[in-house]
């Protein structure tokens, strides 16, 4: 697969990723199939498969993203919760990510116009 040299924004917490491209100022949505009411159909039944079951879709959505990061050289995880440190932490274990940079930062809830200029701005001064 060939590499563009370019930056990858990814806003995330456990449901949703908005993977900015900044070559092309684009903004999709990855989303984890992980919902309210998958857990509660699992707790229904117990609560380690409930465990379990976010466990393996997690995985499934960290590998969906982890896809999309492998076209770039330079990804900024950011997000309210720790999904953004999960994510490194899945990815870090592959090696097909080690010469990707990562960078990691908290920040609240956005609006889309708000993720696209943290994104511009830290690629612009980093």
């Amino acid at each position: 697969m060939m590499k563009v040299n370019n930056n990858l924004g990814i806003w995330m917490d456990h449901s949703t990723a908005h993977l900015i491209d900044m070559a092309t100022n684009s903004d999709h949505a990855i989303h984890s199939e992980f919902t309210s009411n998958t857990k509660e159909e699992a707790l229904d039944k117990s609560e380690s498969l409930m465990h379990n079951k976010r466990q393996q879709m997690h995985e499934a959505f960290y590998k969906e993203i982890g896809v999309e990061i492998l076209k770039y050289n330079h990804v900024l995880l950011f997000g309210p919760t720790n999904a953004k440190v999960e994510l490194y932490n899945y990815l870090d274990k592959d090696l097909h990510f080690k010469d990707i940079k990562f960078d990691i930062e908290s920040a609240d809830k956005m609006t889309a116009n708000e993720k696209i200029a943290f994104v511009k701005n830290h690629f612009t001064h980093s």
